[in-house]
């Protein structure tokens, strides 16, 4: 990695520190884990947009989570969930037609507007209850598409933080943007993305539980649509893939993973997550071959990525070869 050091007055590699920050937003103290850069030759700190930019997201997740308020990925499941536009939405609350606009390009909500949409995420009948009483602030076609939203969503147990299907969105993108994948490569490639967009957003990217089998860690919703392939190829004509609703950051999160990991066959890939530590250590005191059920912890895989994409240095999506690269070298 290479950036411009003022004091050496040239182009020179960095090394990259995990640091806790601190700023004052609005006269509160906020506290949160951001990255340094500093210069190779003369040590000194040097300026890098993508560290800027990386902690100014942490920053910005950290003063939300302090004060309660929406997060962005939030809102943008609630334009999934009840299929709903931008302005839509603000229509029917009552507010500007711009309004969430600005809140999805990074403008924070008041607490009383943050409270309405946590409330429409978690609540179905709530947003019905809106929908009825402000229909004729919208379109026809728009209250329509929301109405058979809702139907859809009738059946299913509302999660504050995902849309039903959305380990389903991530599995449909990867099986069509890749060659030949297995199963087993499938389950071992869902852990890394899982853990790596945890890394970069502070996020979940589903909410699903990962179980620590014999061979690796296995989302057991996954496994059990797709056993019957064994250890062959899941066929892609054999699904119909529809609408894949993922955002452009998940989908530049998960084309890496594929290009980083999807290139190992699943036997390799187990191998990789065997020697991982959140494996590992859910599976303390079995047996090579025992069979188990245990959960590994969200936070131990958020821990456990959070430390790899800071002892490599890893500042975007791309940078996961560098990790991906050295660890199949480790193990062969």
């Amino acid at each position: 990695m290479l950036g411009f050091c003022e004091n050496c007055h040239e182009m020179a590699g960095y090394s990259v520190k995990e640091v806790k920050k601190q700023k004052n937003i609005k006269g509160k103290s906020v506290e949160y884990t951001g990255k340094e850069a500093y210069c190779n030759e003369c040590g000194s700190e040097m300026f890098v947009a993508d560290i800027r930019d990386h902690n100014l997201a942490m920053l910005d997740i950290a003063y939300r989570e302090k004060e309660g308020l929406i997060l962005v990925s939030e809102i943008e499941i609630i334009l999934e969930k009840y299929d709903v536009g931008k302005r839509p939405l603000s229509l029917l609350l009552g507010w500007g037609e711009g309004t969430l606009t600005r809140y999805l390009d990074g403008d924070v909500p008041t607490k009383k507007y943050s409270d309405m949409l946590k409330k429409i995420l978690c609540d179905s009948d709530y947003m019905k209850k809106v929908l009825e009483q402000n229909k004729d602030r919208i379109t026809d076609v728009a209250y329509r598409r929301i109405i058979h939203a809702l139907e859809k969503n009738e059946t299913a147990i509302d999660t504050p933080f995902e849309p039903d299907n959305k380990i389903d969105y991530v599995v449909k993108y990867l099986l069509s943007k890749s060659v030949d994948i297995t199963p087993l490569a499938l389950q071992k490639l869902l852990y890394f993305a899982q853990g790596f967009y945890k890394a970069f957003t502070g996020e979940y990217l589903f909410y699903n539980n990962c179980e620590a089998w014999v061979h690796g860690p296995v989302f057991r919703s996954v496994y059990c649509k797709y056993k019957d392939h064994g250890y062959n190829p899941i066929e892609e004509e054999n699904f119909e893939y529809g609408e894949i609703k993922l955002t452009t950051g998940e989908r530049e999160l998960l084309d890496s993973i594929i290009r980083n990991f999807g290139c190992y066959s699943g036997k390799v890939l187990e191998k990789m997550t065997h020697a991982e530590k959140p494996w590992r250590v859910t599976r303390t005191g079995l047996s090579d071959n025992e069979n188990s059920d245990r959960i590994i912890d969200k936070e131990e895989i958020a821990k456990y990525f959070k430390e790899i994409k800071s002892k490599y240095g890893i500042l975007n999506a791309s940078d996961i070869r560098d990790y991906s690269t050295d660890f199949f070298n480790k193990l062969h």
